[in-house]
């Protein structure tokens, strides 16, 4: 996989945002504007990247870059089925969010409900509901309407068997998804997550099937203490789907 760096966090530059060599930076001149418009410009500039290239693995400050990926796959052609490994659900639209942060809406808007400016933006198409699997999503926000949507909720245990038999996968992890105690950095910790060991294995077994066109990574901070220890363990998720 070829590894793309999107060092920025909602739409605003991260200092300190390092990933392994070799790898592209996506750095474009961004307008000054609401967010939702500088995040158009960058994912568009993502999604230019990611058509070119086979099996990229994207590192980002947030989940919103899932939409420059997105764009970029289906520039190729490709209509993934998304498989969202997180602790959050990232499924709010402005009807529902108690915050107003648009960190908390990515998933939502990739199935087209909500916010619509970035996606369009950035050229992509929403999918289909039934083409999104959240895994774990264990700390959902009241009125966060995962329940009564058509995305497939799971833990990571269940998720081995219930893959779509023949479609491409895109794997996003939001590293928070594993137990703070085993990822430390990271802006909104769970508790309760699954182990390291227990992510990673999942990843392997999606991988054993030849089918993963995509991933991308939601990183930790690297203003936070142990953020080296954050990286590290971050790098045990792409070993396994690579």
């Amino acid at each position: 996989m070829e590894r793309i760096a999107v060092p920025f966090f909602i739409g605003e530059p991260m200092r300190g945002f390092r990933i392994p060599e070799p790898h592209r930076t996506i750095n474009p001149t961004l307008p000054q504007s609401p967010p939702q418009q500088r995040m158009a410009v960058l994912y568009r500039a993502l999604a230019d990247e990611v058509a070119r290239i086979d099996r990229p693995c994207v590192y980002a400050g947030d989940c919103l870059a899932t939409i420059g990926v997105l764009a970029g796959l289906q520039r190729r052609g490709v209509s993934p089925t998304v498989v969202w490994f997180d602790a959050h659900g990232d499924f709010h639209t402005w009807e529902t969010t108690p915050s107003g942060f648009l960190g908390g809406m990515p998933l939502a808007m990739l199935v087209g409900r909500g916010e619509r400016t970035i996606m369009a933006g950035a050229g992509a198409t929403p999918i289909d509901e039934h083409q999104a699997i959240l895994v774990d999503g264990r700390d959902l926000d009241p009125g966060e309407p995962v329940d009564s949507s058509e995305l497939l909720h799971v833990s990571v245990d269940e998720l081995q068997g219930l893959l779509p038999e023949d479609a491409p996968l895109y794997v996003h992890i939001d590293v928070d998804v594993v137990d703070p105690t085993d990822m430390p950095a990271v802006n909104y910790p769970s508790p309760g997550g699954p182990s390291l060991e227990a992510v990673a294995s999942s990843l392997r077994s999606i991988a054993s099937t030849g089918r993963v066109v995509a991933c991308s990574i939601s990183s930790w901070n690297p203003a936070l203490p142990e953020a080296e220890t954050a990286a590290a363990a971050t790098e045990t998720l792409v070993d396994a789907l690579a």
